[in-house]
């Protein structure tokens, strides 16, 4: 009986907390939109729009009629939404959030690979899309679902490269009895940043590292100006074309949330640091201030890879998308690997007072 009573506690918590981690999700991925959009507007000479305008438009659309085209699979048409915003709500599972540790666990552990399974998971939001286009039956759509698929191939590499790098490099400094274990788990990289890890050539490494994903993130957010899947001058919304009502709003949601998880998953791999053991805080001063933290460190993140980049560039052809990823960042993100991989020998080799002694700081 007291087994019984402990079972149905411990869902009845994973269940709050699913949902308080959803209600997190979507509420400041709406906030973050809003001030998005005010930022931008600023900086090409506009007023924009208030801060709370996407919760406005959200509850507008839930109370729309939800139109379904005559040449749609009704049930496709209607499910692909729905997948896209649990997907990607099921990422924050997996995501150290403003100091506290993943929800997905197993009996306390945190599931090994949790990393790779967000690549994964990263892709259903985008697959989701891409399905609710075809399945809508417009030729604009389908036009929109295929640039999707090619700009999912296209920066998948770079980003690919850019967390088993990380993973790699951390996995190699545990062999060197540093104790950093289980290094695909984003609660490892929390917990033994990177930075820390290399030398000065490492050092570059992961700056190329930093931009290359910086650049891959609004094109997993469809953004200007890897926005060609939508493109509204081009294509009339491509792939979000004969989508209206609540299924409308749903892939909203997903957009909203996706962008708190992109900002956070690059917090956690290049900016994991908290304030409150510079303070020497404990119990809730701490997690006030670490949560505060992580919030500004996703605005600041959101500010760089995504409004900077929309407001300073024009939209790029679909070609012009997949030369980008495939060659030039592809490249820089092998460089990188390439600087990290040779910072590593150096360390092992010479040991950090003979590179300092060769780079000329002794």
């Amino acid at each position: 009986m007291l087994e019984l009573e402990q079972i149905i506690r411990t869902v009845m918590i994973i269940i709050l907390s699913t949902v308080a981690l959803a209600f997190f999700g979507i509420f400041f991925g709406l906030i973050y939109k809003g001030i998005d959009r005010k930022i931008s507007a600023h900086m090409q000479g506009r007023i924009g729009p208030p801060l709370r305008q996407p919760f406005r438009d959200v509850g507008k659309l839930f109370t729309k009629e939800n139109i379904i085209p005559e040449n749609a699979v009704p049930w496709v048409f209607n499910l692909a939404p729905l997948i896209g915003l649990v997907g990607t709500i099921s990422i924050l599972l997996y995501l150290p959030i403003g100091g506290f540790q993943p929800l997905a666990s197993v009996e306390g552990e945190i599931i090994f690979g949790d990393l790779i399974l967000i690549l994964y998971l990263l892709m259903i939001p985008s697959l989701a899309l891409v399905i609710g286009g075809f399945a809508s039956g417009s030729p604009y759509a389908t036009v929109g679902a295929q640039r999707e698929m090619a700009t999912m191939i296209a920066y998948e590499f770079p980003l690919a490269i850019i967390i088993i790098t990380v993973a790699w490099k951390l996995g190699s400094f545990a062999a060197g009895g540093l104790g950093v274990e289980n290094a695909f788990t984003l609660t490892a990289i929390t917990a033994n940043p990177i930075w820390n890890a290399v030398g000065p050539l490492g050092l570059i490494g992961l700056i190329l590292l930093l931009i290359v994903l910086i650049v891959v993130t609004p094109a997993e957010l469809s953004k200007i100006p890897f926005d060609a899947p939508e493109a509204e001058t081009e294509i009339g919304g491509g792939l979000l074309v004969e989508y209206s009502g609540r299924n409308l709003a749903m892939f909203y949601l997903t957009d909203a949330v996706k962008t708190v998880v992109m900002a956070s998953i690059i917090v956690a791999l290049f900016f994991p640091y908290n304030l409150s053991p510079l303070f020497g805080l404990e119990s809730y001063p701490a997690y006030i201030i670490d949560f505060t933290f992580f919030l500004i460190k996703i605005l600041i993140i959101i500010i760089f890879s995504v409004t900077l980049i929309r407001v300073a560039v024009a939209r790029l052809k679909i070609d012009q998308i997949v030369y980008t990823y495939w060659v030039p960042l592809t490249l820089i993100a092998l460089v990188g690997l390439i600087c990290i991989m040779w910072d590593g020998t150096m360390m092992e080799s010479y040991g950090w007072p003979k590179i300092a002694e060769l780079l000329g700081f002794i």
